[in-house]
């Protein structure tokens, strides 16, 4: 495939554009690795440079997403996430037809700061585990969450976690069936250097922050998060009497 250098559209733009339209027309998948850049500079008869400034525009408009060490792959679809009383990764994901997937960064206990301890329903300075994990649909990571429980009420509960990786099935192995979501806060700010990386983002691209806490079927607090979510990977239903 030749391009046309007189055309007045630098090159990297057509390589873009060509890509773009084969996502479109379905000959890239969502989720799919796009050929290497080799064979796409020979596709196009460009060089890399070339190619990696075309995906490199991809990736910013959301389109494509390089993986350290693996290639580019094309971005699936923004996933539906209803915010509401039940809320649940796993069952979110995997209606959408994607496989959830949870993964621990790092378990470790601390003192409950006035903030925290008022949302969990504790004295300043009670002892909580915290844990920060990674969630994905299929291979693609959706947001990194940090999460603090009363390590009196669940002890061990990072190796806990470490075993299932799901906040859900945790709860469940200390006997909690049901839950709710009482409280949930959106707002929005720009990735940081440490979730860009969880995520795969640039940086300085948008991520969406959601404080919440859930309670027990009793109104007791049983855990509260801090959720970023990867702006360009999901939409948010508010679904009122949910």
């Amino acid at each position: 495939m030749s391009l046309q250098e007189s055309s007045g559209v630098a090159l990297w733009r057509q390589v873009a554009d060509g890509i773009e339209r084969g996502i479109a027309d379905g000959r890239f998948a969502a989720g799919e690795k796009l050929p290497g850049e080799i064979e796409i500079a020979d596709t196009y008869r460009v060089n890399r440079h070339t190619v990696r400034r075309a995906l490199a525009a991809l990736a910013e408009r959301g389109l494509v997403r390089a993986e350290r060490g693996s290639g580019t792959y094309v971005e699936a679809q923004r996933l539906a996430y209803p915010l509401r009383s039940r809320t649940r990764f796993s069952e979110i994901v995997g209606a959408g037809g994607r496989e959830p997937r949870g993964q621990l960064i790092d378990a470790s206990e601390e003192p409950a700061t006035r903030e925290l301890a008022r949302e969990l329903g504790l004295k300043t300075g009670a002892p909580l585990v915290r844990i920060e994990s990674v969630r994905l649909a299929d291979r693609t990571p959706i947001c990194v969450s940090t999460n603090w429980l009363s390590a009196d009420r669940f002890p061990g509960a990072g190796a806990v976690f470490a075993n299932v990786r799901s906040m859900t099935k945790l709860l469940a192995h200390y006997g909690v069936r049901d839950y709710r979501r009482a409280s949930t806060r959106v707002t929005a700010t720009i990735v940081d250097a440490s979730d860009a990386a969880r995520l795969d983002l640039a940086l300085g691209r948008p991520v969406l922050v959601v404080d919440s806490t859930d309670v027990d079927t009793d109104g007791k607090p049983l855990v509260t998060k801090r959720a970023r979510f990867a702006a360009e990977r999901v939409e948010f239903l508010i679904e009122n009497g949910q």
